[in-house]
């Protein structure tokens, strides 16, 4: 059969990867892919991006499914428009997805069906923002109500910075039409996890745990962005918490959204704090897999991915397993000089080539490309072309070995400016180890 995939990045290259992988898959194209994508065995990248088109290609080419990667393309309607034609895709629809579209509206379903949460407030006009930072104190969370690339979320430590950010999201509109509206929340302390889960409507099935690094610099210091790098398991998800977060989060959310008559068919994220007492809070929901969470989970996924969404368009996860391998899997994002506001473009990438070679012959890494093109006068030459560039995913028997695994082979890929943290891991490395 063939399959279609949405989405450029790291995400969309994983998701392909694994779904060719599969001997009842003959065909993956992506739409629009990347440069990385053009280099595994049975995935075509085509130049479509409009709804219609992309609709016109399933139907032309006789598409099984089609799966959705990015954010965007659930909010401009994808899914209703491949089902109004007839058309089968995994994915929420547009008013399913408004659990990642509206942060106001994920908070005040969270708020009706008991699921836990930050204490907020919701505000369009910055006086009354002003106001109630002032009443809260700092440190205090702002974010911008809608979709802004994983880049909307500002952690104020001070009244100051509160202000400000209040300001840039409302005033200045730093993220534009996303910061409409400003969602002002309590500073949750902790240890923050992803856990995501299949949805087919009624039931779940949980993916593999993760643990993501969304702050630029070492120690979790920084600006937030889209994610620096992530592995999994993680250590910090035992199986009583993993029982928990089922209970508490996950199936009040799905059965939620049934019975609000808005069935939810998809992946389904739910970035957590873990609490120093283990209680388990609702950071945000996304409404689909995350990036870089996809790639160290898909990477230890042994079973057929396109069987498993099948199952989910079918309505039957509940009859559905997975087989995991039993190693960890760790990515490490390497990004451009100037990432996240002005990442460089168009710098030559070396280094890369020979490990995609070697990447042919073995099974314990894979690099994944999230921001490359090929030189238009080389086309065996792979160039910066995104904020982040590439994501370099490894396994190991352990957390550290896996992570030794990453570094060792990021430190051989090259371009200007390159930038990485260098201490993805850390924090379950600590908890695995301490006294």
């Amino acid at each position: 059969m063939k399959l279609l995939v949405i989405g450029s990045g790291g995400r969309e290259h994983a998701l392909a990867w694994k779904l060719i992988q599969s001997p009842r898959v003959e065909k993956v194209f992506v739409a629009p892919g990347n440069a990385g994508m053009t280099y595994e065995y049975g995935v075509e990248n085509i130049a479509i991006s409009t709804i219609p088109a992309l609709v016109y290609f399933a139907q032309s080419h006789k598409i099984a499914f089609t799966i959705v990667g990015p954010e965007l393309s659930l909010a401009d309607g994808i899914v209703d428009a491949f089902l109004d034609a007839g058309l089968k895709i995994f994915g929420p629809s547009r008013k399913a997805a408004r659990l990642e579209t509206s942060k106001s509206f994920a908070k005040n379903f969270m708020q009706r069906h008991n699921i836990p949460t930050a204490v907020y407030d919701t505000f369009t006009d910055a006086h009354a923002a002003h106001q109630y930072i002032e009443q809260r104190g700092a440190p205090i969370v702002i974010k911008a109500a809608g979709l802004a690339a994983g880049k909307g979320v500002i952690v104020a430590p001070s009244l100051e910075k509160a202000h400000n950010a209040v300001d840039q999201i409302l005033v200045t509109r730093l993220f534009g039409e996303a910061g409409a509206e400003v969602i002002i929340e309590e500073f949750l302390q902790g240890i923050e996890v992803s856990f995501i889960v299949m949805c087919d409507g009624q039931h779940v099935l949980p993916l593999a745990t993760s643990q993501d690094h969304k702050r630029l610099h070492d120690g979790n210091t920084g600006p937030n962005t889209g994610g620096m790098g992530a592995y999994s398991p993680t250590p910090f998800i035992s199986p009583g918490l993993h029982a928990q977060i089922l209970r508490e989060v996950i199936y009040p959310a799905v059965q939620g959204m049934a019975q609000e008559g808005v069935p939810y068919i998809g992946f389904l994220y739910a970035g957590l704090m873990i609490t120093p007492d283990n209680q388990i809070k609702v950071l945000e929901f996304n409404c689909r897999m995350g990036d870089p969470e996809t790639q160290p989970i898909l990477m230890r996924l042994k079973s057929d991915l396109s069987a498993l969404i099948e199952q989910a368009l079918n309505g039957a996860l509940d009859q559905t397993e997975t087989d995991w391998d039993r190693r960890v899997a760790l990515s490490v994002v390497m990004a451009a000089g100037g990432y996240p506001d002005n990442p460089q473009k168009g710098d030559a990438i070396t280094g890369l080539t020979d490990l995609m070679t070697r990447q042919n012959a073995t099974d314990d890494f894979h690099i994944f490309h999230s921001g490359t093109a090929l030189n238009s006068n080389d086309q065996r030459q792979f160039v910066t072309a995104g904020g982040r560039v590439l994501c370099v995913t490894a396994l190991g028997d352990n957390l550290k070995l896996a992570q030794q695994h990453a570094y060792t082979l990021a430190k051989q890929i090259h371009y200007n400016n390159s930038y990485m943290r260098h201490d993805i891991g850390h924090t379950g490395i600590e908890f695995i180890h301490k006294p």
